[in-house]
């Protein structure tokens, strides 16, 4: 078993911790009010605002909306921090979002709604290991993905995420450059397929898109036949080998709203819902399927960390100091490099 496998073993057995903590907390509408009122008192008083992930639940992304933050994928939450006039940057996600928040903007202050929401992704790529790993490979350029540690990004030569992974494989391969390519396995089995690029692969994987089973997603074509499958390329190549489209969260709500097709089958974090039927208000979507053999996670297509992102924690997020995130300044200068080129690069792509 590599060591990314291990640290995904660890990681599962903590999954259901996560998900029991959850259970029984559902808001009345006056609590829900009365939160959202503090929060939104909390963002005036200290010239704040929120910077949500698609996966985060409903009532974190209406509000981040409603108080004029922003509901994106990693990248656009890494322009938004950055270029955004707030002092305080209020990041709903994961902690690698929160990192990446204040390594492009150390001058801001940037809070969580809790450190406790990490990644499977992160997890399974601790810093010494991933090291001696390059270091074995010192003639292979080190692409990580954006769900990575700032130590890791500090490590490598290019950042990416979902939405630009391909074109950087294709512009290293077009100069003959072979790749390590960290932490999912899944999106760089996926990129050197489509690239044809060099691609050594660390041993990591997403544990919500990890689950999502190919047989499923037959069964569910069969009851919906006109029904498009949209997939995240997190997901296991055998569901991505079932997809009419493959992208990254911001390109399947595009696709969800440029194809013709009036049902989708969705291959990712429920979380995108809330997007994808505002997005498409008209058309209708379907989680793709996780139960069956070999499904160990039961968070449902819903990552149990996003999940901690809710209106208690973000209400008393001014409160609790240790919350706020901090990145040792030589690191940060380290891996300020590599997101600076990723972003570089993503602008070069837009039309």
């Amino acid at each position: 078993m590599s060591i990314a496998q291990e640290k995904l073993e660890q990681i599962r057995a903590q999954v259901q911790t996560h998900l029991d903590r959850r259970q029984g907390t559902e808001l009345t509408a006056a609590r829900k009010d009365a939160l959202e009122s503090t929060i939104r008192g909390h963002l005036k008083a200290h010239n704040a605002v929120i910077v949500a992930h698609y996966y985060t639940a409903p009532e974190i992304q209406a509000l981040a909306e409603a108080t004029g933050g922003c509901v994106s994928d990693s990248l656009e939450m890494a322009r938004f921090g950055r270029d955004h006039e707030a002092e305080t940057l209020i990041v709903a996600g994961v902690r690698f979002m929160g990192e990446t928040a204040k390594i492009l903007t150390p001058h801001k202050r940037v809070l969580m709604p809790t450190l406790e929401a990490t990644c499977s992704l992160d997890e399974g790529c601790p810093i010494d290991e991933f090291s001696a790993f390059c270091d074995a490979y010192p003639d292979r350029e080190v692409v990580v993905y954006a769900n990575t540690s700032a130590a890791v990004k500090a490590r490598a030569d290019w950042i990416v995420t979902s939405s630009i992974a391909l074109e950087v494989a294709e512009h290293l391969a077009a100069q003959d450059k072979p790749i390590i390519w960290a932490p999912d396995r899944h999106l760089g089995d996926f990129v050197q397929r489509e690239s044809g690029a060099d691609v050594l692969l660390w041993d990591g994987a997403c544990i919500v898109h990890e689950e999502f089973k190919a047989r499923g997603i037959r069964d569910l074509k069969q009851v919906h036949p006109d029904a498009a499958v949209l997939v995240h390329p997190e997901s296991p190549a055998s569901v991505i080998e079932m997809a009419d489209y493959v992208g990254s969260t911001t390109q399947i709500i595009r696709a969800a709203c440029e194809l013709p097709n009036e049902t989708f089958i969705v291959a990712t974090d429920q979380g995108i819902f809330y997007k994808l039927q505002q997005a498409a208000p008209g058309k209708q979507f379907i989680i793709a399927p996780t139960a069956g053999n070999g499904a160990t996670c039961r968070s449902c297509a819903n990552c149990p960390w996003m999940a901690m992102n809710d209106l208690e924690a973000m209400a008393a997020v001014f409160d609790q100091d240790e919350n706020e995130i901090h990145v040792p300044p030589a690191l940060a200068e380290r891996a300020m490099q590599p997101l600076e080129r990723m972003l570089a690069f993503a602008e070069t792509l837009k039309p």
